[in-house]
């Protein structure tokens, strides 16, 4: 690399990395204004406090990271258009595609850097945040979330719960039933279910089961039961929350032993996934786009160039934001949905570039 790949590429990481430490502090002090009333009334401890803000200084600069890329890539590359060094380097014979070449070495950093976070540290910070979350800051009308979960656990078996609560570990109104050939073999019913994390298995209070038999029906009744069920605690919990929990490769076989079930959350589950390779290929994209908009020296200067970035940047996150939304609560292929952003800002991509190099 040359001293000009160097230079674009130090300015590329350093400002990148200032607008990181720029922006999670503010996010830190608005979410701390949001949460310390709560955090006092509950008497949290302050080593839960740390560690739930370090969880969500990589949650929060995850979830932020694609707007902070575009800005500060639309920032640096502004002030070299405007101290004319972008002019100076095109004129002394760099083809624009050469003068583009520091930069997609720093998109490359910065993806990986991305698929790092996403595939290792986010499903843990999720973790810690959304435990953090439910267990001092939600109220118990607001805890109770997951409502009128109905699965399919195996091809006999199903379960039932009212709603679940997360500080606990507590689902409500518990039922389950085992067929074999479409008969009923057993019912078992509970008024309230809690896992037991560390004997593995779950404590049923005021317990009932009814035993279908030949010669009639077997009644079992207990104040309280403990047994090992066929299924997991994340069958109890919102789709997302558990997805956003779990690295690859848990991920991957939870989805796959959610289609078995036929369970109706598989597009969930599947947009947490298709987004951990989205947003790392979204890093180039939106640096070709940064680099195109900004290397031309505007007569407005930085702000237009800034207001550009900003608008498009604001309807990438929309357009991600809808349609994996719309994936989950509808038919719409998840992989479309998620990589449609990407694909429609990729053609603007080609079309800005094109232009740019005019």
């Amino acid at each position: 690399m040359k001293i000009i790949d160097w230079y674009i590429l130090k300015r590329y990481l350093g400002t990148f990395t200032v607008m990181l430490l720029l922006f999670i502090p503010i996010g830190i002090v608005v979410d701390v204004s949001e949460k310390i009333n709560r955090i006092l009334e509950n008497k949290v401890p302050l080593s839960s406090v740390l560690a739930y803000y370090l969880d969500f200084t990589i949650y929060f600069a995850n979830m932020l990271f694609p707007i902070l890329l575009f800005l500060s890539v639309i920032w640096f590359t502004s002030k070299l258009a405007n101290n004319t060094e972008v002019i100076a380097i095109l004129s002394s014979g760099i083809s624009f595609n050469r003068f583009l070449r520091p930069y997609i070495v720093g998109a490359t950093l910065i993806s990986l850097f991305a698929l790092l976070m996403g595939l290792i540290l986010v499903p843990k910070a999720s973790v810690g945040y959304n435990d953090f979350k439910y267990k001092y800051l939600k109220r118990n009308s607001e805890v109770r979330e997951t409502q009128n979960v109905y699965k399919q656990i195996s091809p006999d078996e199903f379960i039932y719960v009212s709603n679940f609560n997360f500080q606990s570990k507590t689902g409500f109104n518990f039922t389950m039933e085992k067929f074999k050939d479409n008969k009923l073999l057993y019912k078992i019913r509970a008024s309230r279910i809690t896992w037991n994390p560390e004997q593995k298995n779950y404590t049923l209070s005021s317990y009932f089961k009814r035993s279908i038999g030949p010669m009639g029906d077997q009644l079992e009744k207990a104040e309280t039961k403990d047994l090992k069920l066929d299924f997991d605690i994340e069958d109890l919990t919102p789709a997302v929350y558990a997805a956003e929990t779990m690295t690859l490769g848990e991920l991957n076989k939870f989805i796959e032993r959610e289609t078995m079930r036929g369970s109706a959350n598989i597009n969930a589950y599947l947009v947490v996934k298709y987004k951990k390779y989205s947003v790392p290929i979204s890093t180039f994209i939106l640096t070709i786009i940064a680099v195109s908009v900004s290397s031309m020296k505007r007569r407005g200067g930085m702000g237009v160039n800034l207001a550009v970035g900003i608008s498009l940047a604001f309807t990438y996150i929309f357009f991600d934001k809808i349609f994996g939304t719309l994936a989950e609560a509808s038919t719409i292929p998840p992989l479309f949905a998620v990589w449609f952003s990407n694909i429609s800002f990729g053609i603007l991509a080609i079309i800005l570039l094109r232009n740019a190099r005019r």
